[in-house]
């Protein structure tokens, strides 16, 4: 039941995302925080993959027009997967990286699968780290994009995650990829001296 739950919220989540991004809206950012976001490399494939589905929609109604009841089945799962598709992406432009000095947090995001709320006390140190994705130890958290992160945040004490069906694990090493990496890790230095 927890399960079933959690994929009804990813779904109303999704559709509240491809609303936000109509609205050109960001989720969760003040006027005084800072965003950054991780979507410019993906874009074009997630476009990409949303005009396949297009195409193949196109295919399965000539080849089931003699099917009426098939066809339409067909249909409404085909235009669910492309709003699926588009959701996605719109749900990592509206949902970037937050750096809120005010509340003396970071928020560390990966569309609808990841949200973590660092207090900026709590981060050891940042830098500018490329790395290609692997398998995380213990301890860990990669957000990778394109299969890569670009800044690693090491933290004095380990902070809790939530992942997407409600696992919880302790995290001492975060890693994330940000459009602007060195920006994203100058403005969390300039925080964390500030705080």
């Amino acid at each position: 039941m927890r399960v079933a739950r959690a994929l009804v919220r990813h779904e109303l989540r999704l559709l509240a995302s491809l609303g936000l991004w109509v609205a050109r809206r960001t989720h969760g950012a003040t006027a005084a925080a800072r965003v950054f976001g991780y979507t410019r490399g993906q874009g074009a494939m997630a476009f990409g993959v949303a005009f396949v589905c297009v195409v193949e929609a196109v295919g399965m109604s000539v080849l089931l027009r003699d099917w009426p009841a098939a066809h339409h089945v067909v249909l409404v799962l085909d235009v669910y997967t492309v709003l699926f598709v588009v959701g996605l992406h719109a749900a990592s432009v509206v949902r970037p990286h937050v750096l809120d000095p005010d509340a003396g947090v970071l928020r560390v995001r990966r569309a609808l699968h990841a949200d973590l709320r660092i207090p900026l006390e709590l981060i050891g140190s940042v830098r500018r780290e490329l790395r290609m994705t692997h398998a995380p130890a213990d301890g860990e958290l990669d957000l990778a994009v394109g299969s890569q992160t670009s800044v690693t945040l090491l933290l004095e004490r380990p902070v809790v995650h939530v992942g997407f069906l409600g696992q919880r694990s302790e995290v001492r090493v975060v890693r994330c990829h940000a459009d602007d990496a060195a920006g994203f890790v100058r403005a969390v230095e300039e925080a964390r001296a500030d705080a």
